[in-house]
């Protein structure tokens, strides 16, 4: 099989030559899993509705489809009923959240991914050290919300390597970076390096911040890409790890690259002159869409599908502590009332 760059952009248009590359790992990592099945547990334990801060994950289907099971999303905790059950997402909450629900009385189960909590632990750590912590992440973005939260008065947000002029410490010696999980490594590495040019006493967090999904998704794009005519990323807009494979994927050499929330926002234009195609998807998809990406490439021609896989993953977290009590009880409560009949 010849090289996709030696194949003519108006080559023969039948789907001879023609292949995807599918990049694994993809799609849910453990973290998300753990959210989303939080989210079904309560429904099943509870009943409908479940109230959920913020979207559980950052993807469009997946909030859809527990909306239609009963799950209510909203903004903040005030607009959820006294009392009533809410899911914290995936991305984690500040302390002020949690002390906003508690006022209100309200039963929370914290889907907060674990490594999450780890960056949460860290802030608050080095915030007790009197350190200036700059933490490295995209404004607006909830889990940077949340780890500033822990220490407002400490965390500085350095929103990419041109933010890094504007940074003002107290003590150049007392200074820590942190990150937002789900960043590209490459740019995160970039402005770390400015950083440190700055302050060459930067301190580097005690273990890797952004997490092995990203990393594992990034290294498997970058695979492909140098062999890709167009690279398709299936993710929401507004996930972060998603929009960071279009990046990741031009970066190393795919002559294009589109983020799609589903087969529906392909375009058969996209196809013209391309032989192959790399597919991955964000690490809050479920592989649903990109099975449904790979049938409608198949229709046009693309139904050679090889993986190219660069990790394997087999983490799993347990799920969110109030809720294995809220199971358990449940399930002494059933074998209770089994043993009375």
């Amino acid at each position: 099989m010849s090289h996709p760059a030696e194949t003519p952009a108006d080559g023969p248009t039948t789907s001879e030559g023609r292949r995807v590359l599918l990049a694994a790992p993809r799609g849910y990592c453990a973290g998300v899993d753990r959210a989303v099945v939080a989210v079904e547990k309560a429904l099943e334990l509870h009943g409908s509705p479940v109230y959920v801060r913020k979207e559980i994950v950052h993807n469009k289907h997946v909030v859809r489809t527990l909306a239609a099971r009963g799950a209510v999303f909203v903004d903040e905790t005030d607009e959820v009923p006294e009392g009533a059950t809410v899911v914290f997402s995936a991305h984690g909450v500040s302390p002020a959240v949690h002390a906003a629900a508690a006022e209100r009385s309200l039963k929370t189960i914290d889907a907060t991914c674990p490594l999450v909590t780890k960056v949460h632990r860290e802030a608050v750590r080095f915030a007790k050290d009197d350190y200036d912590i700059l933490l490295v992440g995209h404004e607006g973005h909830e889990e940077v919300e949340g780890t500033a939260g822990e220490a407002p008065e400490h965390v500085q947000l350095v929103d990419g390597p041109e933010s890094v002029d504007a940074v003002t410490v107290r003590d150049p010696e007392k200074v820590v970076w942190l990150s937002q999980t789900t960043l590209s490594v490459d740019e995160t590495m970039q402005t770390v390096e400015r950083l440190k040019e700055r302050f060459p006493t930067l301190q580097d967090p005690p273990s890797d911040d952004i997490c092995y999904a990203t990393q594992n998704r990034q290294v498997a794009v970058k695979k492909i890409a140098p062999q890709s005519d167009l690279v398709v990323v299936v993710g929401s807009a507004n996930s972060s790890n998603s929009v960071r494979l279009v990046e990741v994927a031009l970066q190393h050499g795919a002559k294009a690259s589109y983020r799609v929330d589903h087969k529906d926002e392909l375009d058969e234009a996209w196809l013209e002159g391309v032989r192959t195609v790399g597919v991955t998807s964000g690490a809050s998809v479920p592989e649903i869409l990109v099975t449904d990406v790979l049938a409608w490439l198949a229709e046009r021609g693309f139904g050679d599908v090889e993986e190219v896989r660069t990790a394997s993953e087999d983490l799993l977290f347990s799920l969110p502590r109030e809720l294995r009590a809220d199971l358990k009880a449940a399930s002494a409560a059933a074998a209770a009332k089994a043993a009375q009949h």
